[in-house]
């Protein structure tokens, strides 16, 4: 999302930090696009879980397909509808929590 940072890596994994690189900076842009989320820092959260719950997924089915593209600005599990309202006040009481630790800074790091 048009920021700069100076990165280390294993001997030989230049190939796949810039893969990672890839892979944050198309999910952040593709939250950010979506319009629904305009603060940086929620869109790395929100790209960062989306990306977690892809590997979680892929984890948990060894072997298949990755897992769907996620909507933008939307948690994974909501996106398919498969929240139950408890499931609803955890991501509350998260997203709440998050909210807080980020305060007003506007800065993720």
């Amino acid at each position: 999302m048009g920021q700069s940072y100076l990165l280390g890596c294993p001997e030989g994994g230049d190939l796949r930090l810039l893969e990672a690189v890839e892979r944050v900076d198309s999910a952040m842009c593709k939250i950010r696009d979506g319009g629904k989320v305009k603060a940086r820092d929620r869109i790395a959260v929100l790209a960062a879980l989306n990306l977690a719950f892809d590997l979680a997924d892929q984890g948990s089915t060894s072997g298949a397909a990755p897992a769907a593209t996620h909507t933008p600005g939307v948690a994974p599990a909501a996106a398919t509808g498969a929240v139950a309202a408890d499931d609803n006040l955890v991501l509350a009481s998260l997203l709440e929590r998050l909210d807080e630790a980020l305060g007003d800074d506007g800065r993720l790091l």
